[in-house]
């Protein structure tokens, strides 16, 4: 555990942000560059399990082959006093997991978010990089969007599909399935080849659950959720609105059993979305474009009840006025009607 103000090379620690399975993250400062950085440092003990070390360097080049806007951007890495660390940019933001605790989304920020996860999906497929491990902890939603984080699991393959197996030796435990049971495809779990689109059927799980605030697949033990996953089908049951149609074959393509018969890749998931967004403006955007028109209307309304008030405080001469004075909106609130004031 590295403390305030220790330096690896020319990185001042200057917090710690979290901890996990091969080490810690801190938040940091490049003295050369005068920026806040995320290091990521290997532990000691982790060090000594060669598998680890592999996953750790993996995860390095992994991130070095890719650069795009929300996939959280690798800087530097080394090797100080026999600690390997990782330099990625410092994210200010939640996970993914951490806004869903507070309950689902609403849809125009899932389809948001959900494009977004595809975008960097499809860069990732387009290097050759399959993620393996897409879940709601390793999705970083920051001011400027998502951030795709974690290439621990992830494997580099040609563009047709790998005939690398899903179950190695262990990272950790006795012959463990690589990924994070309740967001695996049926393939995973069953210890076959994990290609591009098992990652589309997380993104599937994912945008269920960022939908209606519940796992797709679930269950009390893990073998109630392999059951789920291998045999289940989730549903959107109970909710308290009715997601476009739309989206829900979306969702239900994503998750289909057989990778044959689900999206190919994740551009496919890009060009439906965008489909979508043209088809089905997102809620937000109508709410706040009838925004104006309201006040509009109010005030049309207003100010056609202040001046047909004036006439009272004028001297009753039994003329007509030469001007129409009251504005009586329509009932399409941006047609103006105009009539003569008897006083």
């Amino acid at each position: 555990m590295l403390r305030n103000g220790d330096r690896l090379g020319p990185y001042l620690i200057v917090g710690a942000l979290g901890t996990g399975g091969m080490g810690e993250v801190y938040r940091a400062q490049d003295v050369r560059l005068g920026r806040t950085v995320a290091v990521k440092v290997l532990s000691h003990s982790a060090d000594q399990r060669e598998d680890i070390r592999q996953r750790f360097e993996r995860e390095a080049r992994v991130i070095s082959s890719l650069n795009h806007p929300n996939i959280c951007a690798l800087y530097d890495v080394g090797k100080h006093d026999h600690l390997n660390y990782l330099v990625m940019e410092c994210l200010e933001g939640e996970t993914l997991e951490a806004r869903l605790a507070r309950g689902p989304l609403p849809l125009e920020d899932s389809l948001k978010y959900a494009t977004q996860i595809a975008n960097a999906l499809h860069r990732a497929h387009r290097s050759g990089v399959v993620h393996r491990d897409l879940k709601p902890s390793n999705i970083m939603l920051t001011r400027d969007g998502v951030k795709l984080l974690d290439f621990g699991l992830a494997k580099l393959q040609s563009k047709t599909f790998s005939t690398d197996e899903t179950v190695v030796p262990p990272l950790t435990g006795e012959h463990t399935v690589l990924g994070t049971l309740p967001y695996m495809a049926p393939e995973q779990v069953e210890g076959r080849q994990a290609d591009m689109r098992s990652d589309v059927f997380a993104f599937g799980a994912v945008l269920f659950e960022m939908l209606t605030g519940r796992r797709a697949f679930a269950g009390s033990t893990p073998a109630s959720v392999i059951a789920a996953i291998v045999n289940g089908a989730p549903t959107f049951d109970g909710l308290a609105f009715e997601p476009p149609p739309g989206i829900v074959h979306l969702i239900k393509a994503c998750l289909m059993k057989n990778p044959e018969e689900r999206w190919q890749s994740a551009r496919d998931l890009t060009l439906h979305m965008e489909f979508l967004s043209k088809s089905h403006p997102a809620l937000a955007h109508d709410r706040k474009r009838g925004r104006p028109v309201i006040w509009a209307y109010l005030a049309a309304v207003l100010v056609g009840a202040i001046l047909a008030s004036v006439p009272w405080f004028l001297p009753h001469r039994g003329d007509v006025l030469p001007l129409a004075v009251v504005a009586f909106p329509d009932p399409r609130w941006h047609l103006l009607r105009w009539q003569r004031l008897r006083v």
